[in-house]
């Protein structure tokens, strides 16, 4: 058991590493969705892009099943992402007003 312990730990540094990556990446991603939110807010955009959020969705479901995951859960996780975008979009178009 205690053998497997600098492995284990090995492997969870690596699983911490690629949260980290993740979370700056969706930093990222947030910080150009913003500028969308207000490029949209200043042009009377409606926050919501339903055709848009429907080719993302199944472009992701592609991506997810030619990397060996699961197309349900990337759509999931789209889902989730969208929903804070619009969240934003929003707020911003509250704030514009």
């Amino acid at each position: 058991m205690t053998s497997a312990l600098p492995e284990l730990e090995r492997l969870r540094s690596s699983i911490d590493n690629m949260d980290a990556i993740l979370l700056h990446t969706l930093a990222e991603r947030f910080k150009l969705t913003q500028q969308v939110g207000v490029l949209k807010a200043k042009n009377d955009m409606p926050p919501a892009d339903k055709a848009r959020e429907a080719r993302q969705i199944e472009r992701l479901r592609q991506l997810a099943d030619e990397s060996g995951l699961d197309p349900a859960f990337a759509e999931k996780f789209l889902n989730f992402i969208v929903a804070e975008v619009i969240r934003h979009h929003e707020k911003i178009r509250g704030d514009q007003s």
